[in-house]
């Protein structure tokens, strides 16, 4: 039987607890067997801002994912051409990974925008999505609301932004209980974000 993985994409710039909760949540009850935790690279063709460099962000969900077993980083993302879009991600997993069925999980504010992606409907055709409740306007069209591949999990909602995060950084302010503690010492060892 293949093993069911469901993508977690993210530029976790920082991954912080929020990101942690969702992802042991899908991991512990839903019927995924692991969870890959995808760090989407820098965009070459944007501007960087407070963006960390791929191989720091990637070292910090390797940080935050220790001691959970079902949780695993992933950089697959890195060695694709940019500006990469999720069915070509998805495309390359299947091809690299035949014995895993590959399906994504996404906050429900993405569900609410999904039918812009880039062909969505060869997403929705081969892979399912695993969708977490999140606080946000607008409404999930129709064709998604009933849909046999999207799977509704009642994840905690989870209102920790890693903009909040990073701003408190800069601003001197004391945000640790919202990063695992090894991602909070890479980050103030590294002088990240100040």
């Amino acid at each position: 039987m293949n093993k069911k993985v469901g993508l977690f994409f993210g530029t976790f710039n920082p991954i912080h607890v929020g990101h942690l909760i969702i992802a042991n949540h899908m991991a512990e009850f839903s019927d995924l067997d692991e969870i890959w935790l995808v760090v989407t690279p820098h965009n070459p063709h944007k501007k960087k801002n407070t963006l960390l460099e791929n191989h720091h962000r990637l070292e910090l969900v390797y940080q935050a994912c220790e001691g959970y077993k079902n949780l695993k980083p992933s950089n697959i993302e890195f060695g694709l051409e940019q500006p990469n879009y999720t069915v070509k991600t998805l495309a390359h997993l299947q091809e690299k990974y035949p014995d895993n069925d590959f399906s994504l999980i996404m906050g429900e504010d993405n569900l609410k925008t999904f039918h812009k992606w880039k062909n969505f409907e060869v997403i929705l055709e081969n892979h399912s999505l695993y969708v977490y409740p999140r606080k946000s306007g607008g409404t999930v069209e129709n064709q998604f609301k009933e849909h046999p591949k999207i799977n509704r999990v009642a994840a905690p909602i989870v209102e920790i932004s890693a903009t909040f995060i990073r701003d408190s950084i800069k601003n001197q302010k004391n945000i640790r209980p919202m990063l695992p503690e090894k991602v909070w010492d890479y980050i103030d060892r590294m002088n990240f974000y100040r």
